[in-house]
């Protein structure tokens, strides 16, 4: 058996948005290279009818008891003898932090590395080349495997859309694997950032940004308030991160987060490459900033020219009254 399989991620029956991206990313590879594709879900117990509505050759639902609760030589273990009896020629994983846990460890099972944080592909003929960043963004390396089956490959936030997924109706096949307790060396903790004041902003449909453009703290609320007006997660370029205006976990970039939201609102950030690398998947960039030569008009959709203590506040207001 070959083709191409899908891990998605999901935790106590709710996805990661992630999933459905790399499921979109899974259906394009699969279309150009005349493959059929599979997809796959782990846990005590799975979501898996939610895959089913989508145009896929099956949906595995891998189901134990150890699953319950993540490890990554649980879930390792699981999925190795997944890989092993399907043989595919991809596996297509998000890249989460939960995969960036288990995911090397999985593809070192069959001897493979993980090719990580992929932003396209192109195919020719039947071989197909992965695109990842290099130097924060700066430049584009293509890789190709040379080891062959099974390449193990990892999709950065927003370099698919999950809007592009074409309904169907796949049937579903549960698995249970053979885990034993013994099995699993690591104790369950917390998941990762879970604390009282994290915020994941890969998960948010709306997200305010405020750079260096602000001047000082006490302006912050300034943005704050429109971010609360439009229902939006406030987040933050390095600089002001590192100035402790805002926490970092509110920091977007190459040593932040990367964020795909359907609108991004850039206030007072120039667009440096640091910057544009956690933010220009996202689907529509609104930027605000009073010089016109700032390099984040050049990835934004809208362009606002102007000084931002004049335009947000009325921009704020503009809103209130609409939602009023």
């Amino acid at each position: 058996m070959s083709g191409i399989l899908v891990i998605t991620e999901q935790s106590g029956g709710v996805w990661h948005k992630m999933s459905f991206e790399t499921l979109a990313a899974g259906q394009q590879l699969g279309r150009e290279l005349g493959l059929p594709v599979r997809a796959c879900v782990f846990g005590k117990s799975t979501p898996s009818a939610d895959l089913a509505a989508y145009q896929l050759d099956a949906v595995i639902a891998v189901e134990h008891d150890l699953l319950e609760q993540y490890t990554a030589d649980g879930v390792t273990a699981a999925l190795a003898g997944l890989v092993k009896d399907l043989q595919p020629d991809y596996v297509l994983l998000p890249h989460t932090y939960q995969v960036r846990d288990f995911g090397p460890k999985l593809a070192t099972r069959f001897e493979r590395v993980l090719l990580s944080d992929v932003i396209a592909f192109k195919v020719d003929g039947q071989s197909v080349a992965f695109e990842r960043q290099l130097f924060q963004g700066k430049l584009n390396a293509s890789y190709a495997s040379a080891a062959g089956a099974p390449v193990f490959v990892s999709l950065q936030a927003g370099a698919y859309r999950a809007e592009t997924l074409v309904a169907g109706s796949a049937p579903v096949e549960t698995r249970n694997p053979l885990l034993e307790a013994s099995q699993i060396r690591q104790k369950p903790e917390a998941p990762f950032r879970e604390s009282a004041r994290a915020v994941d902003l890969s998960a948010a449909e709306l997200i305010v940004a405020v750079g260096r453009g602000i001047k000082e703290e006490g302006n912050v609320p300034l943005v704050q308030e429109l971010a609360e007006a439009l229902g939006a997660e406030l987040a933050a370029s390095r600089p002001i991160c590192d100035s402790g205006w805002l926490p970092m976990e509110r920091q977007v970039g190459s040593s932040g987060q990367t964020v795909a939201p359907k609108v991004y609102l850039a206030v007072g950030i120039s667009g440096a490459i640091q910057h544009l690398v956690g933010m220009k998947g996202s689907k529509c960039i609104v930027a605000i900033n009073k010089d016109a030569a700032a390099p984040i008009f050049e990835v934004a959709d809208y362009g606002i020219v102007g000084d931002l203590f004049e335009v947000v506040p009325a921009l704020t207001e503009a809103v209130k009254k609409a939602r009023s």
